[in-house]
């Protein structure tokens, strides 16, 4: 026989969340709560002299996001917004949707914020930022 302990409670109560947040997201129709929640998925890739970076951005068009490089960090802002309306006899539909993601990432290591190139094709953001390049000879500094 095992021991209880103060924990099993709350262990307990973590599943049973768990397993109903499981059955919400069916029921919702398997909504990724990432996409609820206004995240993106990003990649970044160090190759040595730039980064690349990769964000899935379906659905929305180059001028739809602002994507910048500011203190060393990427910053990704993306909005769109939808509307549809249909007339068929004394009915009438209409809809409107609006998304917007935001994400903020840290780089381990300075870059060139004015040589960066972003391409937007298919829902899929590439983009290349390149290192600062340091100055190995120096400064050279007068001495008075």
């Amino acid at each position: 026989m095992s021991r209880r302990t103060p924990f099993d409670e709350i262990e307990q109560l973590i599943d049973r969340m768990g397993e109903q947040f499981g059955d919400a997201s069916q029921q919702w129709g398997g909504l990724n709560p990432q996409r609820i929640a206004g995240a993106v998925s990003i990649d970044v890739v160090d190759r040595g002299d730039a980064f690349d970076v990769t964000a899935e951005l379906p659905g929305f068009e180059p001028d739809d996001v602002d994507f910048r490089v500011v203190d060393q960090a990427l910053h990704l802002d993306a909005t769109r917004s939808n509307e549809i309306s249909t007339e068929d006899g004394e009915f009438v539909h209409q809809e409107r949707t609006s998304e917007s993601v935001s994400r903020r990432i840290r780089l381990p290591e300075p870059v060139d914020a004015d040589d960066v190139t972003a391409t937007l094709e298919q829902g899929v953001l590439s983009a290349t930022i390149p290192k600062v390049v340091p100055d190995s000879t120096g400064h050279s500094i007068d001495i008075e």
